[in-house]
């Protein structure tokens, strides 16, 4: 048996069993990323489609995605290589690259306005070691590297990606025990402990999906900006931008109506009562 040490399950394998995330599996007694290097979606994005507005605006990033998330939110957009029975397929289906590969593709692109490389679409850290080979020879190629993740990794995983990360657009996903627990799976404690690292070391943009019933109310979205703003890192806390996206009905949760924009830009000028940066998604 062995204990995998990137999320608060640790998840405790025997030899060829899976980690809750459909990622990480044990092999000769140690827990690795079964993912690694098993590529399922590959896009020449617009940095702003992370979303970040406020790193390198108007440039393009290289983006690439894996399968396996430790959350289970009932929304996912990306489902099919996140966490439903689909995604296990991609073991299989998804394409082997090498770290070096994907840094080559980031520089190949570089004529057409490619930055470096993004790390996205499923959760990258179920994955981090391919995530950091592959940032460290990005920024060999004097390019940058973005992350985009949930936030549900203890700190020693983000340890060992920070010092080729140059971005993180993290989700915040809201400011509630029970939603992160009881509605994504997941252990918001985590997420603030590894987002109060990130922003010490690199640029950081949050987002929260504001769910009907679930996450939007002024006095959360108030709690929430007031701890935003209480961080300190390379930038002031009411600094650091915020993306409030709006919801529509989709995976397992369509059984409520999209938010309405006028919530969205209702709880964004909540927001901005204390943070100087905060754009509205979805709208």
């Amino acid at each position: 048996m062995a204990v995998c040490g990137v999320c608060f399950r640790h998840c405790d394998l025997g030899e060829g069993q899976i980690g809750f995330c459909g990622a990480r599996i044990c092999a000769g007694g140690i827990v690795r990323a079964a993912n690694y290097g098993r590529i399922t979606s590959l896009a020449l994005d617009p940095i702003e489609k992370k979303p970040l507005r406020r790193f390198k605006p108007g440039s393009l990033i290289l983006s690439a995605g894996s399968y396996g998330c430790n959350l289970r939110c009932p929304f996912c957009q990306n489902y099919e290589i996140s966490w439903s029975q689909e995604a296990m397929r991609y073991a299989d289906r998804a394409e082997l690259v090498t770290p070096e590969q994907i840094a080559e593709t980031a520089q190949y692109y570089k004529k057409k306005g490619n930055v470096g490389a993004a790390f996205t679409y499923n959760e990258p850290l179920v994955g981090y070691e391919f995530v950091r080979d592959t940032a460290r020879l990005v920024h060999e190629k004097g390019m940058v590297n973005v992350l985009v993740s949930n936030g549900t990794a203890e700190v020693s995983v983000l340890e060992e990606i920070l010092p080729y990360m140059d971005a993180m657009n993290i989700d915040l996903k809201g400011f509630t025990d029970r939603y992160y627990r009881d509605v994504l799976g997941g252990d918001r404690d985590m997420v603030m402990r590894f987002i109060t690292r990130a922003v010490q070391s690199c640029h950081v943009e949050l987002t929260t999906l504001i769910i009907p019933g679930e996450n939007d109310s002024e006095e959360e979205m108030r709690r929430m900006c007031e701890w935003i703003s209480s961080l300190e890192g390379i930038v002031p806390g009411n600094e650091i931008p915020l993306h409030i996206s709006r919801f529509f009905p989709r995976f397992h949760m369509t059984d409520r109506e999209a938010t309405s924009v006028k919530k969205i830009y209702h709880l964004a000028e909540v927001a901005r009562e204390q943070l100087k940066f905060v754009y509205s998604g979805n709208c």
